[in-house]
């Protein structure tokens, strides 16, 4: 049977029609699909698994048939006539609309629909799509009494034995999308039409390009902005750009001596036209006096996994796995190196090691830099909370904690080279460009956030030691990083 359209197809078609031509008919000009998007469909892939043993001993039509969704429809058809069954991956089609159920229960001839979300909240477009499901199936004339959300429930602390009655909440959704149902029908057309027409629609960038999800064709049709824009302009809200956008205004000179920016937006803009830099020497020699020797460089890395691991954690905790600490005793000694890199095991809690080796490797004196705050620190408060034996030694490297970000993001030092970011990445390009991170075989920490827990599923002992030496280099580089910069600062008189 042919169909046109599919839930996923539909959704993007409700944020872009242009994405969703470009979708069908010119796939090859998309994005590469990112780390942390590749995860995320994992994720989704392992809770909708899981969530089938809330109602087991079902049906599995895609184990069973492939995508041969002819073979599938038809023994959903024959299953519900029967008086009880469960069927996970259930196929609709309706229309030219395919839709594909995760659990349909029928019990007693009462047939009640489950959609299975990785998701922590419902949100209006996981709404839409279930309005879409709900459209297709009373269409094709099933009769649904219920339609529920099955979703992901974050104040689940595991303890012992995973309780997937706790993992999950179970939420009706069926008088939210029942007023939906004229306007899917009519979107439904509009995007058929769209299709069938073959001529790529003419739509401009706009702030729909990353809500409720980012674009996969945003290099595409972003491919007339400047790589350094009036879109680069640190804080400057979304639909501020926008409005400079659709007045014509994109470069900086572009943008009217009046317009309403803040000071520091306004510095930013003066030295991309002017190309100077700021350097402001005061400042800078306040933060620099307010640095204690022996310093610490502190770097942390984690893993989010969406079904807890571990006892006293929570589906999509930060678990700290990783951390790397260059140290100086003086500005003129020597630079010492140490590093944690957690055994991926399913018995033994990263976080204890850890943070063991942590507290054991930062010496009671002098203060501990780190870049960007908004990180590390609450990784150390979530430690502390759920082991209070460590939270004394935890509140003492708290308390020694110093942001190395704060004189970029402030202007106390700022080059156009920096491109409005301040991200770790931008200041080393900035400032010390020969240091690069694209050398390295993990260069971010989306790569690095997806490639170990790949490691609890590795036998191969060669993969593993390869896979931990990349993660050890690439963390030892963020700190490495951070000396550096902090020598350029120190070096300015």
């Amino acid at each position: 049977m042919h169909h046109l359209l599919t839930k996923s197809t539909f959704l993007r078609g409700c944020q872009c029609v242009k994405s969703l031509y470009l979708n069908k008919y010119l796939p090859e000009l998309k994005n590469q699909m990112s780390d942390s998007l590749e995860s995320k469909f994992e994720k989704g892939h392992t809770v909708g698994l899981l969530a089938q043993q809330l109602f087991p001993n079902g049906i599995d039509l895609q184990k069973k048939y492939q995508f041969d969704y002819d073979k599938s429809i038809e023994e959903v058809r024959e299953l519900l006539n029967q008086t009880n069954a469960i069927i996970y991956e259930a196929p609709f089609l309706y229309n030219e609309v395919l839709s594909v159920l995760d659990i349909l229960v029928c019990e007693n001839g009462k047939i009640t629909a489950y959609e299975v979300k990785s998701i922590t909240e419902i949100k209006e477009h996981i709404i839409l799509e279930c309005a879409l499901q709900y459209w297709v199936m009373k269409n094709s004339s099933i009769e649904i009494s219920d339609f529920n959300i099955v979703y992901v429930n974050n104040k689940y602390v595991k303890q012992g034995e995973l309780d997937i009655n706790e993992l999950f909440k179970i939420e009706s959704v069926l008088e939210r999308i029942l007023p939906l149902q004229d306007d899917i029908s009519s979107k439904v057309e509009e995007l058929k039409e769209i299709l069938n027409n073959q001529v790529v629609p003419e739509i401009d960038i706009n702030s729909n390009c990353d809500h409720p999800n980012p674009c996969d064709f945003h290099n595409h049709c972003w491919q007339h902005i400047p790589k350094y824009s009036i879109f680069n302009i640190a804080y400057l809200k979304t639909p501020k750009k926008f409005e400079l956008y659709k007045n014509g205004i994109v470069k900086f000179n572009d943008i009217p001596k009046d317009y309403p920016l803040n000071e520091n937006q306004w510095q930013q803009v003066d030295c991309e036209l002017n190309k100077t830099s700021i350097i402001n020497k005061p400042k800078l020699k306040e933060f620099l006096d307010s640095l204690n020797y022996p310093l610490y460089f502190m770097d942390f890395e984690s893993f989010q996994p969406v079904i807890p691991m571990f006892d006293n954690s929570r589906p999509y905790q930060q678990i700290t796995s990783q951390y790397s600490l260059h140290y100086l005793e003086s500005k003129d000694s020597e630079l010492k190196h140490f590093e944690y890199l957690a055994e991926a095991n399913y018995q033994i809690d990263p976080r204890i090691g850890f943070i063991e080796q942590l507290i054991d490797e930062t010496l009671p004196d002098g203060d501990i830099l780190i870049f960007n705050i908004s990180f590390e620190k609450p990784r150390l408060n979530e430690i502390a909370k759920d082991f209070p034996q460590y939270a004394e030694a935890i509140g003492k490297i708290i308390s020694r904690l110093k942001d190395l970000i704060i004189p970029f993001r402030e202007h106390y030092y700022f080059t156009p080279e920096m491109l409005g970011k301040f991200s770790i990445k931008n200041v080393l390009s900035a400032l010390i460009p020969e240091l690069s991170y694209k050398e390295l075989e993990i260069s971010n920490g989306g790569m690095a956030m997806t490639i170990y827990p790949s490691l609890y599923l590795e036998t191969d002992q060669e993969k593993i030691n390869t896979v931990r030496h990349n993660l050890l280099k690439y963390c030892e580089m963020d700190t490495f990083a951070m000396v550096r910069i902090l020598k350029v600062l120190e070096g300015i008189n």
